[in-house]
């Protein structure tokens, strides 16, 4: 994983924490495979209405359903591939991703 990547993880995380004033959970502890609904993070329907408006507005992205929604925010990973894809705000995310991706000559 890249710096970057870990970088954005680790803020995902503290975005989803203090949306939903999450205790006993440290940044550090949560991984891309954590599950964000149920076991792992815990969090219900309310909750991740919560932390979506918080993403929609500091990400600058618009989940269009429920459907997206429930691929999306499968896992903590899950939301950061979404972010890395679709924010504008994270594009220079996504080209830093897409030239590691790139074998050097």
């Amino acid at each position: 994983m890249t710096e970057t990547r870990q970088t954005l993880l680790k803020e995902v995380v503290q975005l989803v924490v203090d949306a939903v004033n999450l205790r006993g959970i440290s940044v550090d502890d949560v991984t891309e495979n954590t599950p964000i609904i149920g076991e792992g993070l815990g969090l219900d329907s309310v909750d991740i209405l919560e932390v979506l408006v918080n993403i929609e507005q500091k990400y600058d992205v618009k989940i269009k359903s429920a459907d997206e929604g429930q691929k999306i925010f499968h896992s903590v990973g899950s939301v950061v591939d979404y972010l890395i894809e679709n924010s504008p705000k994270l594009q220079i995310v996504a080209t830093e991703s897409s030239r590691t991706d790139q074998p050097t000559l």
